[in-house]
């Protein structure tokens, strides 16, 4: 009777990821057609608005925005295959992702959250590539060079900086050199934007990034809309039960990828704890959060089996679903 459940279908079936693709395209596109022009984001970042994202036409917009979200549904594919994280199937955390997307049309546009969430993505994989390495500088080196470019399209991911240090020592990866070649790496992408400002003899554009840092407001939640307050609530849910079982059923996984599950642990809850104190910032923090709720909830669908686990999956689709419409209804 087990394998009858729909969660073990879902979660095993080789369709789910291109249904799950076809679905979220379909969602997007009626996103788009309910909503032809998002609102903005309330928070934007000075060194992001360089780009100048106005003349890029509605369409284009969104679909760069999609773009960068399949390089990170594609990514995260690579990152089990590597890593194993989830034993059995390879694409449930990237259905789910998409399905994340596509339920959150405030999140539908080019931000500094989605860019600064490939950049974390890519440094989290060679974080975890240095596990045990004794010649783990190189490994460290890329992981903070990454951190650096996220931290230069949403400056507050600086504060993940001491975080990967406790990584790499948990992983014991640390040691004198590899220490100093993650902070040469981090580095790099601000040396080069010193050479790009000092060439035009513009030094105010390095310090923007550090002057965004610096400008900390007053906790403020009448900034964040109603619907990503409920995206929230609903991704703390999910974090929070996959977060429970991965602690109850650790000894089911090897040391390694135990020690992988806790530190995206560790960096989710510090991501929801960062987006309480400076609720301004939510848009950009969502981004990241998908991306490692989407990872420990496909952990929690795949490795369970029971008539709690099926009722809790039936609750969570009907809740992206109700997530989806909720959204759209408030945005119309």
């Amino acid at each position: 009777m087990r394998n009858n459940y729909l969660q073990k279908k879902m979660t095993t079936g080789r369709l789910t990821l291109p249904v799950a693709i076809v679905i979220s395209i379909a969602c997007w596109v009626l996103a788009s057609l309910l909503l032809p022009v998002l609102p903005q984001q309330k928070m934007t970042y000075s060194l992001f608005q360089l780009l100048d994202l106005s003349t890029i036409p509605n369409w284009a917009n969104k679909t760069i925005s999609f773009l960068l979200y399949a390089v990170i549904g594609y990514s995260l594919i690579e990152f089990n295959s590597t890593f194993a994280i989830i034993r059995m199937r390879a694409s449930v955390q990237t259905s789910l992702f998409f399905l994340f997307t596509a339920a959150c049309p405030t999140l539908q546009q080019v931000h500094a959250g989605n860019m600064a969430a490939i950049a974390i993505l890519i440094s989290v994989y060679f974080l975890f590539r240095s596990y045990q390495r004794h010649q783990s500088s190189a490994d460290l080196f890329h992981s903070f060079v990454f951190i650096g470019i996220g931290s230069l399209a949403f400056p507050q991911f600086i504060v993940l900086i001491p975080i990967w240090f406790i990584g790499a020592y948990n992983f014991q990866s640390l040691n004198i050199r590899s220490f100093f070649a993650a902070i040469i790496g981090w580095s790099i992408p601000y040396w080069f934007l010193l050479c790009h400002a000092y060439y035009h003899n513009d030094m105010s554009l390095f310090y923007k990034p550090f002057i965004d840092l610096a400008s900390l407001q007053p906790i403020d939640f009448s900034v964040i809309s109603l619907p990503e307050i409920v995206t929230s609530a609903y991704l703390f849910i999910l974090f929070t039960v996959s977060s429970i079982h991965c602690f109850v059923t650790s000894y089911q996984d090897k040391i390694r990828t135990r020690s992988y599950l806790r530190f995206l642990i560790f960096v989710n809850s510090v991501l929801f704890i960062l987006l309480v104190l400076q609720p301004m910032h939510i848009a950009c923090l969502l981004s990241s959060l998908l991306v490692g709720v989407s990872i420990l909830v496909g952990h929690l669908f795949v490795l369970t089996n029971s008539k709690a686990s099926n009722l809790f999956f039936i609750f969570s689709l009907f809740g992206l679903i109700s997530l989806y419409l909720f959204n759209l209804w408030t945005l119309l």
